[in-house]
């Protein structure tokens, strides 16, 4: 089956009007994040009048298949030790001392319901963010328990709850949902099928990586998570190779590249005639390693002449930029799956 990208599908009602679905489900982030929040206020105040109560505890783990989201945005600030388990069950030592926390969007995952009544059962502080009807909740019965309820099934909408929990007590950094979801909200705006390939930063970059090999950086812990998730999304949308990961591993790709020849027709590309686009995930990380890294990035990508292509955020909070650059990323992408036709 042969694809090519045809832009102006990016702008035709009717393409559009076939992935209407997917990109309402996008614009619709900012409200499943204030939808979950405002639903869980009490039960969260609950919880952190429990936290209050008991003091910082020893360590916190992170439980669940979720958890890594978790440990990127935790393990720069929490000021005790931090585990993320997305094993069943938990760790060994975990008991009465330790806070365990869970993200368990559909609630439905049987590992994750065997970790929550592990810790039920050893007396740890438990907070767990899950439908009320579910099996992760039905296992999450406790003196020490608090259920944070969800109803979006969304995983971002249910970081977010936890982590504006972890943040209220002083064990993770500022989550306040109404500063994710104003981010969220305004990707959703400059990003609108509305608005014309002119004005919109996820229909250009679409367009930028529809005949290349995205290579998708992010500095800090969060941006790179961010550009995992971005290079899967992409993947999903054009079923061709694309690459996340620190400086070490995407210079090779880049250094690998060859010049391009001015006489090359643009049209004739092969997959296998793919040049790399190095795409920054920009969360204004100015820490000292970060602007290595992406000095780095940068200077080999002129020196082969990759282009570059850069998303960035002036969202207040490390998680609502987090939150920001994910969905620029993923509005790339369904636009990018929008311009492809197969023949």
């Amino acid at each position: 089956m042969v694809a090519w990208f045809e832009e102006s599908r990016l702008d035709d009602e009717t393409a559009l009007s076939h992935a209407d679905a997917a990109l309402r489900n996008l614009a619709e982030s900012g409200a499943r994040v204030r939808r979950d929040a405002g639903e869980a206020q009490f039960a969260l105040s609950q919880a952190v009048a429990i936290a209050q109560a008991q003091g910082r505890p020893r360590a916190v783990v992170a439980a669940g298949p979720d958890s890594r989201l978790l440990r990127a945005a935790l393990e720069p600030w929490c000021p005790v030790p931090f585990v993320a388990w997305p094993n069943p069950g938990l760790p060994g030592w975990a008991g009465s001392l330790d806070l365990v926390v869970v993200l368990a969007p559909d609630g439905g995952d049987v590992g994750t319901a065997s970790a929550v009544a592990e810790a039920v059962r050893r007396g740890s502080q438990v907070v767990v963010a899950c439908p009320e009807r579910s099996l992760v909740a039905d296992h999450a019965a406790g003196r020490w328990s608090t259920i944070l309820p969800t109803a979006s099934r969304d995983q971002l909408a249910t970081a977010v709850l936890v982590l504006e929990y972890l943040d209220r007590v002083d064990l993770g950094p500022s989550a306040d949902h109404e500063q994710v979801a104003d981010a969220l909200d305004g990707v959703a705006m400059a990003c609108s099928p509305h608005r014309d390939i002119a004005v919109n930063p996820a229909k250009m970059l679409a367009i930028a990586l529809a005949d290349a090999i995205p290579v998708v950086w992010g500095g800090s812990m969060l941006a790179a998570r961010a550009a995992r998730r971005v290079a899967e999304s992409i993947r999903r949308a054009n079923g061709r190779t694309a690459i996340a990961g620190d400086a070490e591993h995407l210079l090779p790709v880049i250094e690998a590249a060859t010049p391009r020849n001015v006489f090359d027709d643009p049209f004739d590309d092969e997959p296998s005639d793919l040049r790399p686009v190095l795409v920054v995930l920009d969360d204004g990380a100015e820490d000292p390693a970060v602007r290595e890294q992406r000095g780095r990035l940068l200077a080999a990508a002129a020196e082969h002449g990759v282009r570059t292509e850069t998303v960035s955020t002036d969202a207040t909070s490390e998680v609502a930029r987090y939150a920001s650059l994910l969905l620029s990323g993923r509005y790339a992408s369904e636009y990018l799956a929008i311009g492809l036709v197969s023949q």
